[in-house]
């Protein structure tokens, strides 16, 4: 049973009276402090305003609180604040805003108020919101492979889009208003004239989009050191020149290179390398070696074979001149829908533009048909069955039939990328039919371009068939199109909506799935969180009673004691106070290298700044140098530069170090107590202003 879309935000009737209920997902690529310190940041500003959310935090402790079924189903929105990939595919049908980690730390109010009018998340499912994880899933060991495979084309896609709908709009409202038909040239707009910059810039947009969509296939599976490769990747597959091919590989290449790109750095990913490499991998190394690996493989393996493609249909469709119309027509309608852009529709596109100067112009009539076919297609598919498709999905829609007017094909690639086995064969028989109908009527075109527009303005014969040509492919392809969807969807549907054991997202099931977080020693993201997920989760989230007093007065399971707490620090520089913290740490015996535990911090901070923001650093080590955990407090009256993402100098300064065999979930479980406790602000002024170690380790024992 499907339900309607979602409503807007902070609908109309009884929905004003419904208290609004939000969920989060917080996480970093360390996946420690700042996942923290987002998630308490946002419940608290959720708690403020009088607004239930739950938050996800996705640490290297694995994912807790996590979002089930049910929260995502009654959820208004979704916030995800991460600087790493995040399956977004439970999301399908949801208001959902992604922002970096760092913006959930410094604006949540912001994000809360942003998430109300936020775009609706697609992930390839109806109006069924249970659908997203069927989507996601699949059966057996293969469901992680193909979600991530089906989430990172989508994360392509989605950012694809924009180029799309800018560059294609611009090159089309230059054409209408500067464009005048020319013999030679088509459609073209005086040199130098206002229209003509208008339209470069489109044209700018069109050429970014096959990079783009490449780029963020391969982020999505690489993190950022696959962003290079995947957009040089993208670039070249879309240059033919490059490889002596007279077209690019367009759209499809960019999908290749994608996921050539991102897998590529994955593997790499794997290889072990020196501690002293480490840092310099994921900026220099990565991405030199994947990017000219990558590259040199397009130009000489893939690139020749495309370019041989090219140049023997050329000769192939060459011997068929004589041939039927009728089937001449189908077969160049079936090369122009294929790729959009790519070698198969430039093959058919230049053959029929280079018969016009021998007077020959009925084959630039079956390309000019067919040409605006996909883009309109997709966009009537939008409107005659709208519940298939997202918020963003239809807005693309609409876009779509505008350029499809223009005859600008690349207006349906959106749509082929998202769900190439439907779209793709769809927009095809569409092309064949118009191309059919053109060539059977004898339709002509005069300048190298397709589109009404080309009719409109009078460079086509046979005007009246043109134009049932057009309409009758473009209504082909859109009940194709929502045929082949929708038994898609009715298909992902029919399986068990169940997360795939080892799938990528871990389910706890049950609204007080987050209690159990808790028992396990963390806890859930906020008082307002836990008050949504239910009476028991409410009472283990609550304020909690002061810690037992350790012996001798240690705090953090006795990591933390009197001796590893110092009043004020006489280092002024991130790198003396990281070694005027180890020496500390020293003085309990625990430590048995005092520089490999500076030089492993350091190393550490090379990585990313442990400079959390709010006046808070915890530099951590991870290292045989100590012998057990141990945990060192010290503050800074005048603060100390830390590169935190607020600007704000370090003046409490927490340092963790743990040996290796220990470096598991105690290292990170601590980090992330102190993260969450470190957001309230009454613990931090008590903190600042404890008068001696005595009075600190009292505030101290508040974090548990």
């Amino acid at each position: 049973m499907t339900r309607p879309a979602d409503p807007p935000i902070g609908g109309d009737g009884g929905e004003q009276q419904k208290k609004l209920k939000l969920l989060a997902v917080t996480a970093c690529p360390t996946g420690i402090a700042h996942t923290y310190m987002a998630a308490e940041k946002l419940s608290q500003a959720a708690e403020s305003l009088g607004i239930d959310m739950k938050v996800e935090t996705q640490g290297s402790i694995g994912a807790e609180n996590v979002l089930t079924d049910n929260d995502v189903r009654e959820a208004d929105g979704i916030i995800i604040a991460a600087d790493k990939d995040v399956d977004r595919s439970r999301f399908a049908g949801k208001r959902v805003l992604s922002v970096g980690v760092s913006e959930g730390i410094s604006r949540p109010e912001q994000l809360i108020e942003q998430v109300r009018s936020a775009p609706v998340h697609g992930g390839g499912s109806g109006a069924d919101g249970g659908s997203a994880a069927a989507a996601s899933g699949g059966g057996g060991g293969g469901g992680k492979e193909r979600s991530l495979a089906y989430k990172a084309l989508m994360n392509g896609v989605s950012y694809m889009i924009p180029f799309v709908v800018v560059g294609g709009l611009l090159i089309a409202i230059s054409l209408s208003l500067g464009g005048h038909t020319d013999p030679k040239g088509g459609l073209v707009i005086p040199d130098d004239s206002f229209w003509m910059h208008v339209n470069q810039i489109g044209t700018i947009g069109f050429t970014l989009m096959v990079p783009i969509l490449s780029g963020y296939i391969a982020y999505a599976i690489g993190d950022r050191p696959a962003l290079v490769p995947g957009m040089i990747g993208g670039w070249i597959a879309n240059t033919g020149e490059l490889y002596d091919s007279k077209a690019g590989a367009g759209f499809i290449g960019a999908i290749v290179t994608g996921f050539l790109a991102g897998y590529l750095v994955l593997w790499i990913k794997k290889i072990k390398v020196p501690k002293f490499a480490q840092p310099i991998m994921p900026i220099i190394v990565i991405p030199i070696i994947s990017t000219t690996a990558l590259g040199l493989f397009f130009i000489y393996v893939i690139g020749k074979p495309i370019s041989w493609i090219f140049e023997h249909l050329t000769s192939w469709l060459s011997g068929m001149t004589g041939t039927s119309a009728i089937l001449l027509g189908a077969i160049l309608g079936l090369m122009i829908a294929f790729d959009m852009g790519g070698p198969v529709n430039k093959t058919a596109f230049l053959f029929g533009a280079g018969l016009i100067a021998t007077g020959n112009q009925t084959v630039m009539g079956m390309c000019a048909a067919a040409i605006p076919v996909m883009p309109l297609g997709q966009g009537l598919a939008t409107l005659i069955r709208k519940r298939l498709y997202n918020e963003q999905e239809r807005e693309t829609g609409l876009a779509a039939l505008f350029m499809g007017f223009f005859g600008i094909s690349e207006g349906a690639i959106p749509f082929a990328a998202a769900r190439p086995a439907q779209v793709i064969p769809a927009n095809m028989l569409g092309g064949a039919v118009a191309g059919a109908i053109a060539g059977l009527a004898s339709v002509k075109d005069a300048v190298p371009h397709g589109g009404p527009i080309v009719a409109v303005l009078g460079a086509v014969g046979g005007v009246p068939m043109f134009f049932v040509a057009v309409a009758i492919g473009a209504v082909v392809t859109a009940l194709t199109t929502v045929t082949l969807v929708d038994l898609s969807e009715r298909k992902r549907r029919g399986a068990p909506v169940v997360d795939v054991p080892g799938g990528p997202e871990p389910v706890l099931a049950g609204v007080g799935a987050g209690a159990g977080a808790v028992a396990s020693g963390t806890s859930g993201a906020s008082a307002a969180s836990a008050a949504s997920a239910g009476p028991q989760k409410t009472a283990a989230a609550a304020a909690p009673s002061p810690a037992p007093v350790e012996d001798d007065g240690e705090v953090l399971s006795g990591y933390l004691t009197g001796q590893t707490v110092k009043v004020q620090l006489d280092s002024a520089d991130k790198d003396s106070a990281i070694r005027e913290m180890a020496n500390l740490l020293a003085a309990t015996g625990k430590v048995n290298d005092v520089e490999e535990l500076v030089q492993t911090a350091l190393r550490r901070e090379a990585q990313g700044t442990t400079g959390l923001g709010e006046e808070i650093a915890i530099p951590h080590a991870k290292t045989d140098a100590v012998t057990s955990p141990v945990v060192g407090f010290a503050r800074s009256s005048e603060g100390i530069e830390w590169g935190a993402i607020d600007g704000t100098k370090a003046k409490l300064i927490f340092m963790i170090s743990v040996p290796e065999s220990a470096a598991g979930d105690e290292h990170l479980r601590i980090l992330a107590l102190l993260s969450r406790k470190l957001m309230d602000t009454g613990f931090r002024e008590r903190l600042e202003a404890a008068p001696d170690e005595a009075a600190i380790l009292g505030v101290l024992r508040e974090v548990q």
